[in-house]
């Protein structure tokens, strides 16, 4: 009987031996496990800095279920009895629009330069935080990141402080605005909201300030001059600063071009547009100052600064066709003073200051 011999076989299959590892490796991998285990330290120290801020912060939001039935400032206003209108009397001058009669070029200019991803996204739009941040990395001209939502927050509730802390409530504020009203509420709040320079609010009324028209007539051209006041509403407006504006409008055409809003025959024929901006004060309104005057003292009498806020309109008996013949016949006959017509002249103020006794005191609805 033979002897049982064993053969002495190395276990090294599967083993993993630090120690046969260069030196460079073995440091490689400590400096991996030290970076790991710190960045799983951050983030437990961020999630637990977050928890704690929310808890904070979120009891001292404001209430926003005002916003579901949004009622901003709007001026008083006199109107002729044919609807005219003869006096405006207000800081913000707001033509409460609904989101239905915004029309659709006009909405299109806003998304494409503010917020192109407005209704994919959740109120903050991390691919356009991270798309802005690469941009404002490699190009002069910064790029923001704020969302249509964000900015209602801001404008509505909070100041234009620039620190961590508003940023947070903006934040908190519209995840909470997200959760609470629909997109269109959201659109339609900043659409009649925006300060756009020379004491407009909102677009519709920045349509008839800057170029006499009614929102829903406006051109690709005008929508985007328009949705380019939001960032320089004061400093670069077409009355102010042309160039600026201009610059801006262009910007928002090519955005425009890129979003697939329009075409690029449309984008061509809107950057060759001449538009007339209204650069004075409107020349065709009815000139019956006296009246509309008398009509905001009464107004005024009776509700106190709430009447500029409000948004009352008084309708009088006055007639916008025959106010306007005598206002210009008594302009024609102090022009003609000096050539004899001294009469005619005594008539034409007769006539005019029997114009307010026509006033209908109680011809007010809100």
């Amino acid at each position: 009987m033979k002897p049982s011999t064993t053969a002495s076989v190395p276990h090294t299959a599967g083993r993993n031996d630090r120690s046969t590892l260069p030196l460079w490796a073995r440091w490689g991998l400590k400096l991996a496990t030290w970076v790991a285990g710190m960045l799983v330290a951050l983030g437990l120290a961020l999630i637990i800095l977050v928890t704690v801020a929310l808890s904070v912060a979120f009891p001292n939001l404001p209430d926003i279920s005002d916003l579901s039935d949004y009622r901003p400032k709007l001026p008083l206003r006199v109107y002729s009895s044919d609807n005219v209108l003869i006096g405006e009397f207000g800081e913000e001058r707001r033509n409460l629009t609904p989101i239905d009669d915004i029309p659709k070029v006009m909405v299109d200019a806003v998304l494409a330069i503010e917020d192109a991803r407005f209704f994919s996204h959740g109120g903050v739009d991390y691919k356009g935080v991270a798309r802005a941040a690469v941009a404002n990395l490699g190009r002069t001209r910064a790029q923001g990141a704020s969302t249509i939502t964000m900015q209602v927050a801001r404008n509505v509730y909070l100041s234009a402080e620039r620190s961590y802390t508003r940023k947070i409530y903006e934040v908190l504020l519209t995840f909470k605005m997200e959760h609470l009203l629909t997109k269109d509420q959201i659109l339609e709040i900043y659409m009649n909201h925006i300060f756009l320079g020379n004491r407009a609010y909102g677009f519709a009324s920045a349509s008839e300030i800057y170029f006499g028209k009614q929102l829903k007539d406006v051109s690709v051209a005008e929508a985007a001059m328009l949705a380019g006041l939001p960032k320089a509403p004061s400093t670069a407006n077409p009355v102010v600063n042309p160039k600026k504006a201009r610059a801006r409008q262009l910007i928002v055409i090519d955005r425009m071009v890129e979003t697939g809003f329009i075409t690029t025959a449309q984008a061509e024929s809107a950057r060759a547009e001449d538009l007339k901006v209204r650069a004075g004060p409107d020349e065709t309104r009815l000139h019956a100052e006296y009246v509309a005057e008398t009509v905001r003292q009464l107004v005024f009498s009776q509700y106190g600064e709430e009447a500029y806020t409000r948004g009352l309109n008084v309708y009088t008996t006055l007639k916008s066709v025959e106010q306007d013949a005598a206002y210009k016949a008594l302009r024609k006959g102090i022009m003609d003073l000096n050539g004899g017509r001294f009469i005619e002249v005594q008539k034409n103020l007769l006539t005019l200051a029997l114009v307010p006794s026509c006033l209908k005191k109680r011809s007010m609805k809100h």
